[in-house]
């Protein structure tokens, strides 16, 4: 699932007339990056919601069929917040079984992270060896949040610990962490977390290389002149 309801009130004024995912870094549109991403990585069913002029990016992006991926979109009539998207869109998240772990990420972050290296964590999850509600990808802190988030020891995130991480918007989830939301109401993800974490249930790992919370036209400016110098370093361009 690719969370794309957010209104982007950050990057205005260049999301008064388009939805934040569909701004452009590098030539591609920050949720284009995203979907490139889950394809090489083998995934082929994505799910992704929005609020927010919707439509443009239902229109933009289509069944997916360019992107080598099959897109169902989580329409909302007001944004339900992470949980509560997340929740909305369990239907189409989780199969007849209604038990299926199921990876989610931002639209508005660029991480170069292979998609890939986590189906190793689906696999144990979905084998319901363990309590296990979810697994976070954590990074380091950015210089607007550095304060971080929580704390990795030992393969699992912590409330509290020596040295906290930001949790990157990268994470794979059991459906019964929501299961007691009802759906169409407005839900934060983070106390979630956190009364899972308190109960052992949150595994994690680390990802030292490239990611970007784009978060305000400067970042989305600079993460464009980085990725437009890749371009033409590699093809000889000056």
């Amino acid at each position: 699932m690719i969370l794309a309801a957010g209104r982007g009130e950050r990057m205005r004024p260049l999301t008064d007339a388009m939805p934040k995912p569909l701004l452009k870094a590098g030539g591609h549109a920050l949720i284009e990056h995203q979907l490139n991403n889950l394809a090489r990585a083998g995934f082929a069913d994505i799910v992704i919601n929005h609020a927010y002029l919707g439509e443009m990016i239902e229109k933009a992006l289509g069944t997916g069929e360019r992107y080598g991926v099959r897109i169902r979109y989580s329409p909302e009539q007001v944004v339900l917040e992470t949980a509560g998207g997340i929740a909305n869109a369990l239907p189409l998240l989780t199969g007849e079984s209604g038990d299926r772990p199921f990876l989610v990420v931002n639209a508005d972050i660029f991480c170069e992270m292979d998609y890939a290296t986590l189906l190793p964590v689906f696999q144990a999850m979905q084998s319901n060896t363990d309590r296990r509600l979810a697994h976070l990808v954590l990074v380091d802190n950015p210089p607007h949040h550095t304060e971080g988030d929580f704390a990795l020891q030992n393969g699992q995130v912590m409330l509290n610990g020596n040295a906290k991480l930001t949790f990157s918007g990268i994470g794979i989830y059991q459906a019964r962490l929501f299961g007691d939301i009802q759906p169409g109401l407005p839900v934060k993800l983070a106390p979630l977390l956190r009364q899972a974490m308190q109960a052992g249930q949150v595994s994690g790992e680390y990802f030292s290389g490239q990611w970007v919370d784009v978060g305000t036209p400067e970042r989305l400016e600079l993460l464009d002149k980085q990725l437009k110098s890749r371009v033409e370093s590699s093809t000889g361009s000056i």
